[in-house]
């Protein structure tokens, strides 16, 4: 396996919204070819931890990262901008890194139809910006790409922070918004029930029904707008967990274990069977 990290360079300039000097990186993990399929292709996973935009979870990251590179993927841990740094500066890291895998992919073997961004919590909120944005101009202009260039695959979101309504996770569109957050036109904007699209990549959506940091309502109205707009969606509601589960396992529990559910961990097995026919 080889492993580096990318800095993911975004001018003032181009954003216009940088307040921190802080720079964003991407961590990658990459697979070795093995002898009998020198040229196969693997497909790619880029992970963005959630935290509210406010400090990014170390338990969402390599620890992820791992079981995918278990199951045959190279895999990515996107550490973006967050507050001060608000909206569309992480977006712009994170469509940036999308068309920084693509183009590794002649040296590492990647397949460039099937890179998946995963995001969890805030994290889902990142990812599904994307999804939601990828095609517009405020987006992918400033970066000097095409629209393709930073079109994810397919989305994960895993108990994603969506909405800026009556269910919203207030924590995260204050981080994100800053002094911003009343503008309801802006609110509107980050509220991704509204902006998603036919345009939409594939999605896989998990959620747990007792979350009670991030309703999983706001899993319920992603769903509902991705089918009103014809998105092949799946969704998995467990009935019980806290937020922040990640894995639901061991490798991700403290001592007081309540991070581990083991009803909820098949959750990347799931995953793994629904990236197998993107």
């Amino acid at each position: 396996m080889k492993q580096f990290t990318k800095n993911i360079v975004i001018s003032q300039e181009q954003a216009g919204l940088k307040k921190s000097a802080a720079p964003a990186n991407l961590d990658a993990y990459i697979l070795d070819s093995i002898s009998v399929c020198m040229d196969r292709k693997r497909p790619a996973v880029i992970i963005c931890p959630g935290g509210g935009y406010g400090h990014l979870s170390d338990r969402e990251g390599e620890p992820v990262a791992m079981q995918f590179l278990a199951m045959g993927y190279h895999a990515f841990v996107l550490h973006y901008s967050l507050a001060p740094d608000g909206f569309p500066y992480p977006q712009m890291e994170l469509a940036a890194a999308v068309a920084m895998v693509r183009s590794l992919a002649p040296e590492y073997q990647i397949d460039t139809e099937k890179v998946v961004v995963i995001g969890f919590s805030a994290g889902g909120h990142l990812a599904c910006s994307l999804g939601a944005f990828w095609n517009q101009s405020f987006l992918y202009s400033p970066l000097g790409l095409n629209p393709e260039d930073i079109r994810p695959d397919g989305l994960i979101l895993a108990y994603p922070v969506i909405s800026s309504g009556p269910c919203c996770h207030s924590g995260s569109f204050l981080n994100l918004l800053g002094e911003r957050a009343e503008d309801e036109t802006i609110r509107r904007l980050v509220s991704l029930e509204h902006q998603v699209g036919p345009h939409t990549p594939k999605t896989f959506i998990w959620h747990t029904s007792s979350d009670d940091a991030v309703p999983v309502k706001n899993s319920y109205l992603l769903a509902d707008a991705l089918t009103d707009h014809g998105v092949n969606v799946e969704m998995h509601i467990y009935p019980t967990g806290c937020h922040g589960l990640s894995l639901a396992n061991q490798e991700v529990s403290g001592e007081d274990g309540k991070h581990i559910v083991p009803q909820c961990q098949n959750w990347i097995s799931l995953a793994h069977t629904w990236m197998e026919h993107l």
